[in-house]
């Protein structure tokens, strides 16, 4: 039987997040404002029909999948990465925090966000992706210099997504700071948190230190349809 890790886009999309869900049948996708991802149930071809339905011309499907999985008839791979996702079941090893005041981000601080996300780069980053959850922020100076917070949310799981330090404050602990904190408080909530990380990311020890274990390799795949492409 599947985990609904396996599949965390879908078990979103169609459990806590399914107010949010554009799509029907065996796929759903995110408003691509909020997240670039999409979900199928199965990788049928009964699935990837419903899943071009709601797919502008020329628009990549960005799916979380359990294994590489070709593109049906009528798609073509644009990308494929293997991608690690770590759960933690508590925190084990809590950063000191006592000089480091937190703010709770909110609509006020969304252009401050997106600048942040521009200048580190922590992966999709869209106008409404803090919509999907809390994010906590750090300021200096005024300047919001840290970020992180929560992505997709699965019955009693969710996801630590956006966690970024600006360039100009790297190597000060924030990072680990950020997280630490995001952790505890979904823990504290009775949830878990796990997250996905790329194989070289650096932050994959991070991660590791603070509690995090690997549960898996899955794939990013980048599907697009072929059917219907103008010459």
């Amino acid at each position: 039987m599947q985990h609904t890790l396996d599949n965390p886009v879908w078990y979103a999309l169609t459990g806590p997040q399914a107010d949010l869900a554009v799509g029907d049948g065996l796929a759903r996708h995110y408003p691509r404002e909020i997240a670039p991802f999409s979900a199928v149930a199965e990788p049928t071809v009964a699935a990837y029909d419903d899943l071009g339905v709601d797919l502008s011309h020329g628009l990549e499907a960005r799916l979380f999948r359990p294994q590489e999985e070709s593109a049906p008839q009528g798609w073509e791979t644009i990308s494929a990465r293997p991608i690690v996702q770590m759960v933690a079941e508590e925190v084990e090893a809590f950063p000191d925090t006592s000089e480091t005041e937190f703010v709770v981000l909110g609509p006020d601080d969304d252009a401050d966000m997106l600048a942040l996300a521009e200048a580190a780069k922590p992966g999709p980053f869209g106008p409404r992706t803090s919509s999907l959850g809390v994010y906590l922020g750090v300021r200096r100076a005024g300047q919001l210099i840290a970020m992180g917070g929560e992505r997709f949310r699965l019955p009693g799981f969710v996801e630590l997504s956006g966690i970024c330090v600006h360039p100009s404050a790297r190597g000060t602990g924030l990072g680990a700071v950020i997280t630490a904190n995001l952790m505890r408080m979904v823990l504290e909530r009775g949830e878990t948190p796990f997250l996905h990380v790329f194989p070289d990311n650096p932050a994959v020890a991070l991660y590791a230190r603070l509690g995090f274990l690997e549960r898996a390799q899955l794939f990013v795949l980048w599907h697009r349809r072929l059917i219907g492409r103008q010459p």
